[in-house]
């Protein structure tokens, strides 16, 4: 497992960094850590061995999303971790019990990319606008319905989860990148992710942390080309009836 780190708080951790990379992060609060996802299975030893490398114990884990390449190690790291609290949107909580239902008032798209059941129970269930540790949810459905991003407010990180991607270049979720096409082809529902993309922007991040690929510093050019992108895509698949 690779691992890197970003300004005072932030660490990504990362397998699979050639073939697939799946990032999950460890952030630095004034109790310990908060871990954002949690990658595939099999993720759990290294992501207890970075947190005891840290010299801090992990106090949170956080779902960004449903997806189970970003919930895969769970339940394993909820039974080594059986004090930490288990945090999931309000919204993207439902999947994780099998309930697959589109809300009436959602966009009725097809759901797609990897959900699956989990064991563990969320023990807290969060909505826009709460904070967890030093972090503010934020709303960023698109990708699922329920997706969120954490923006760190004391340095201006944004764990934006598959809101964005950077690997093979920075894209807004469900803007294809054909040497990794993964994010967008799970993406549910393209015009919902592409304003959560243009909300994310406004917060004026100075670091962007995602699930696939690269952290970037002072994102913001790249990001507004990324979002320009994928209006112009998205007004031509609507011109045609997409």
């Amino acid at each position: 497992m690779r691992t890197l780190n970003y300004g005072a708080y932030l660490i990504q951790l990362t397998r699979l960094p050639r073939a697939f990379p799946v990032n999950f992060y460890l952030v630095r609060d004034s109790d310990g850590l908060t871990l954002v996802d949690t990658g595939i299975p099999g993720s759990a030893p290294g992501i207890l061995a970075a947190a005891q490398a840290c010299g801090l114990p992990i106090r949170r884990i956080v779902l960004t999303h449903a997806h189970g390449d970003h919930l895969g190690s769970v339940d394993a790291l909820r039974a080594a971790l059986p004090e930490a609290e288990f945090i999931v949107s309000a919204r993207d909580a439902r999947f994780l019990a099998g309930d697959m239902r589109v809300n009436a008032d959602e966009p009725q798209s097809k759901l797609r990319g990897a959900y699956q059941t989990i064991a563990s129970k969320p023990t807290r269930l969060v909505h826009d606008g709460d904070y967890i540790g030093a972090l503010r949810v934020i709303a960023a459905p698109g990708h699922t319905p329920g997706h969120i991003a954490l923006f760190d407010e004391r340095d201006g990180t944004l764990l934006a989860g598959d809101a964005f991607q950077t690997r093979a270049g920075l894209a807004v979720s469900g803007t294809v990148r054909w040497l990794f096409p993964f994010p967008a082809l799970a993406t549910w529902h393209k015009p919902t992710a592409l304003a959560s993309a243009q909300r994310l922007r406004a917060l004026q991040p100075a670091r962007l942390a995602v699930g696939h690929g690269e952290v970037l510093e002072q994102p913001g050019a790249a990001l507004d080309k990324a979002i320009d992108e994928a209006v112009r895509l998205l007004s031509k698949e609507q011109g045609y009836g997409a």
